[in-house]
């Protein structure tokens, strides 16, 4: 029995009444929703109170769930949803208009970048982490999306289409036009 059906079977067991059953959905994915909500919330316990509010939401929605996708695939994008609302609400208060996203913690497990700690090259790996963060940040949201989710969270296109509610071929293409971009703003100091 895979991860899906699992928890299939835990969500018509909600839906049933029983709650302990959401209580092992929230302990399977809270760290992931956490890891996800932080890349849009700063602040550790900001990011606790967002992710809960997204467990409140999904439990809430529950109901509403047929299955069509997978749970995380659902949860997902609801817990992107809650950390965009409390962007929005947060930039209301303090008249902000943009918020970036954290730093992508992934790039600097890249072992290919740590392979020899010369001065040079650890020079080098900090400009090539700070260069994929910029660009990454810089792209439009649509695109920033659709590379985190498939090069940060590993999932499939066809989860990405599914969260950003649009067909495999966009996603594709958006992902293409984000590792573009990226590529553009790396060349100068790959070729140095």
């Amino acid at each position: 029995m895979g991860s899906n059906d699992t928890d299939q079977l835990l969500v018509e067991r909600v839906k049933r009444g029983e709650k302990a059953a959401f209580d092992i959905l929230v302990l399977k994915y809270q760290q992931r929703v956490v890891n996800l909500v932080s890349r849009f919330v700063r602040g550790h316990a900001d990011a606790q109170d967002v992710t809960q509010e997204a467990f409140l939401k999904a439990y809430r929605a529950l109901p509403n769930f047929r299955g069509d996708s997978a749970f995380y695939t659902w949860l997902y994008r609801i817990a992107v949803n809650t950390a965009k609302n409390y962007l929005a609400t947060q930039a209301r208060r303090s008249g902000e208009v943009d918020q970036d996203i954290s730093e992508i913690e992934q790039i600097e497990s890249n072992d290919a970048l740590r392979d020899k700690a010369t001065p040079e090259r650890l020079l080098l790996r900090d400009e090539i982490q700070a260069t994929v963060v910029s660009a990454i940040n810089d792209l439009p949201e649509d695109l920033r999306m659709a590379i985190m989710l498939r090069e940060v969270d590993g999932m499939s296109y066809e989860d990405i289409a599914g969260v950003m509610e649009c067909p495999i071929g966009t996603v594709r293409s958006r992902i293409f036009r984000a590792r573009e971009a990226v590529d553009k703003q790396l060349k100068p100091l790959l070729d140095e």
